[in-house]
């Protein structure tokens, strides 16, 4: 049995993990809870989310648990951090957790590479200017967005109280023609019964933020062939990754 274990800000969408749990054989996916001193999509209450003295205790946890792997399950928590603060928190986590580690902004990089896609639409949950660091984080990938669309949610707990057919249209109404996937970066967000309608309605990839985070997890612990799991990602397995990680 691989066991994959989440660090998750909060209280949101934490069950969209044992759903993805149940569409995937052989995974325990187990989630600790870290601390939210604020639930806001703000700049300044993301940088508070994602300190090093909060994952380190969250990490400390999963090290008890003996996991295979562990990720940051917060894309805004990482990304609010740039390129190179990003890779900071994921070395923390992987010392404090005795495992390898990532993170959910750096687990979209990931699967991106392993559909060899480059052009994307974003549809995210939070606030514009908060959706624009997101945008940096890519870009400092290669990655080319094409367009972005900013539902301005300001918390985490609104996301994760989003009506699924609200959401369903939301993504499928800021598709971009030329984007080959679109992406919904927000753990806060409940997907996984989302992304095969998704990707049905709009012939390609729509990779999500729980999605991509399980993926990742799986890939870091050696799971990377394919899988029946929801979406084109996990049918592309993950054997051909090059981590971003060591590559910048």
């Amino acid at each position: 049995m691989t066991r994959v274990g989440f660090l998750y800000p909060g209280f949101s969408a934490e069950d969209d993990y044992k759903v993805f749990e149940s569409m995937l054989d052989g995974v325990e996916l187990p989630v600790v809870h870290t601390l939210m001193r604020e639930d806001a999509h703000r700049v300044d209450a993301l940088l508070d989310v994602g300190g090093g003295d909060v994952l380190s205790e969250g990490a400390g946890k999963l090290a008890g648990m003996e996991v295979d792997a562990a990720v940051w399950a917060c894309t805004s928590g990482s990304f609010v951090f740039g390129w190179e603060g990003a890779r900071e928190q994921v070395r923390g986590v992987r010392e404090a957790a005795g495992a390898p580690a990532s993170s959910t902004s750096f687990a979209f990089v990931h699967a991106l590479s392993q559909l060899r896609l480059s052009r994307v639409a974003i549809a995210a949950t939070y606030p514009d200017d908060v959706a624009q660091r997101f945008v940096e984080f890519l870009s400092a990938a290669g990655v080319s967005v094409l367009s972005l669309a900013s539902h301005g949610i300001a918390t985490a707990a609104e996301v994760g109280r989003l009506d699924p057919d609200e959401a369903v249209d939301f993504v499928i109404t800021n598709d971009h023609p030329r984007a080959e996937a679109v992406l919904v970066p927000d753990t806060a967000l409940h997907s996984a019964d989302l992304i095969e309608p998704l990707e049905a309605l709009l012939g390609k990839p729509v990779l999500t933020a729980n999605q991509v985070s399980v993926w990742e997890g799986l890939r870091l612990a050696g799971e990377t062939g394919a899988r029946t799991g929801p979406g084109a990602l996990f049918r592309a397995g993950s054997a051909a990754v090059t981590s971003a990680l060591a590559a910048h």
